[in-house]
């Protein structure tokens, strides 16, 4: 976790960002690697439930290409392909393929283990506070998932809090270009300024999101240090139980204006 100080001027030292103040917020878009869920420990998992597939169904691959390996493989394909970087799934599906064909193996056992990839990849585990805050958030505004990643609700167990989730891949291009951000905004029916983005990085979220006219909400799980060079979020919280009693207080006040 960064050092107190750190994370106090990340959002300035003393500062309060307790209630997002720009204009009335009608729906939620919210991230979801390393926002629900921490992503590390289910790429780890992922590494090795395909490691051990192979051992059991492709020897020579595993052999080949060992969990280390697998990486440097995995990186020299997302090299490869800059055009497809939008589609994390994709990448996937082409590592495993060409893994099972420089091991002298049939490239059709790629089916089999995508699905493998795909079973670990939606095996999530929450973070603590993430599975009543959402539900919280979900019963007062309409949420919808907008990820670089290739998470699926509905494999995840979550997808009817959301809205839509909306990925890089289904659109193509990836946070934080403003056309996501926009086409998420068009599909919720509302103006970018009358939604707020949630996620923890704090260029591709935040500042992709404040580029797009979104509302910005940084939730701070203590893996970034906030870059001095960007503008502050619009609000800070370390748990979407926080984020939750911000949106009441916030649409509280509203109601009572």
């Amino acid at each position: 976790m960064p050092a107190k100080r750190d994370r106090d001027h990340a959002c300035g030292a003393g500062a309060s960002y307790n209630a997002p103040v720009k204009s009335p917020i009608r729906a939620v878009t919210l991230d979801l690697d390393d926002t629900l869920w921490p992503f590390a420990p289910i790429g780890e998992r992922i590494e090795c439930a395909l490691h051990d597939w192979f051992v059991a169904h492709s020897p020579r691959t595993a052999e080949r290409f060992p969990i280390s390996e697998m990486r440097h493989l995995r990186e020299r394909v997302f090299a490869q392909f800059p055009e497809h970087a939008h589609d994390l799934g994709l990448l996937r599906r082409l590592t495993i393929e060409r893994a099972l064909k420089e091991s002298g193996d049939d490239p059709a056992l790629a089916t089999a283990a995508y699905a493998i990839f795909f079973r670990e990849r939606n095996r999530v585990d929450f973070y603590a506070d993430a599975e009543a805050g959402l539900q919280r958030i979900a019963a007062r505004l309409p949420v919808a998932g907008l990820t670089n990643g290739n998470a699926d609700l509905g494999a995840v167990g979550i997808a009817p809090l959301f809205v839509f989730s909306l990925s890089a891949r289904e659109y193509g291009a990836a946070k934080p270009d403003a056309g996501l951000f926009h086409e998420a905004c068009k599909r919720l029916g509302l103006p970018p300024h009358q939604v707020l983005h949630v996620g923890d990085d704090p260029r591709t979220d935040i500042a992709g999101a404040a580029a797009a006219g979104l509302q910005t909400c940084w939730i701070d799980r203590g893996d970034h240090t906030w870059p001095e060079a960007l503008a502050h979020a619009d609000l800070r919280v370390t748990t979407l139980g926080e984020l939750a009693d911000a949106l009441d207080a916030h649409l509280h006040k509203e109601q009572a204006a």
